[in-house]
């Protein structure tokens, strides 16, 4: 009982969402009402907040269900151009209604969609590529590292989607891969080499 209620309160949201999509498409958010949406997918006004809190709760669970998710599945160091390439491709299918967010929700706030599961991928990706050449890097430094390419990477999406980027998603990912790779190896190289005049101080 509980699995099917769950299964019918999931497909109502992705209903809702479907029609708030369509909406976005045309318009700004704030000239979207509630009752413009269920009204186009055939519910009643009330069955709204059953569900969401208001129109932006709905966008935030919009992105979360559908584009976040890419980014989920493709976590481990191998795949993670992967999820990157299919958010792009997600963001060029829905550009109007990424950009209606865009344009209607503050950017800091839909940033953070994105940022928290590129920082997790990001992260592991560093961690994966020390290891391989055999460098332990400090938690300081992991935290730094990752901060820096995620705040490039989300940057680098935001402008792709608003057109200040012309270069192609792979382009543009196999870019950030190799730059974070030459930078580990760059980094575990120059600790290699300074290794021989270090010990001669312990």
């Amino acid at each position: 009982m509980e699995k099917r209620t769950y299964e019918a309160s999931y497909t109502a949201k992705r209903e809702i969402c479907a029609a708030l999509k369509k909406l976005m498409a045309q318009k700004p958010l704030n000239k979207i009402t509630v009752a413009e949406v269920m009204k186009a997918c055939g519910m009643t006004r009330q069955h709204f907040y059953y569900h969401f809190a208001d129109i932006y709760d709905a966008v935030r669970w919009m992105f979360e269900e559908e584009a976040v998710a890419l980014l989920r599945k493709h976590e481990g160091v191998m795949l993670w151009q992967d999820g990157l390439l299919q958010l792009f491709q997600y963001l060029q299918d829905n550009r109007a209604v990424c950009l209606c967010a865009m344009h209607s929700m503050s950017r800091e706030h839909l940033r953070a969609f994105f940022q928290t599961d590129i920082h997790a991928i990001i992260q592991s990706t560093i961690q994966a590529i020390a290891t391989d050449l055999n460098y332990q890097a400090s938690d300081q430094e992991l935290t730094l590292l990752t901060g820096f390419y995620v705040g490039a990477l989300v940057n680098m999406v935001e402008a792709w989607l608003l057109g200040e980027i012309e270069t192609s998603p792979k382009e543009l990912i196999d870019f950030v891969d190799q730059t974070l790779r030459d930078h580990v190896r760059g980094v575990a190289l120059r600790l290699s080499e300074a290794a021989p005049y270090t010990d001669q101080f312990l």
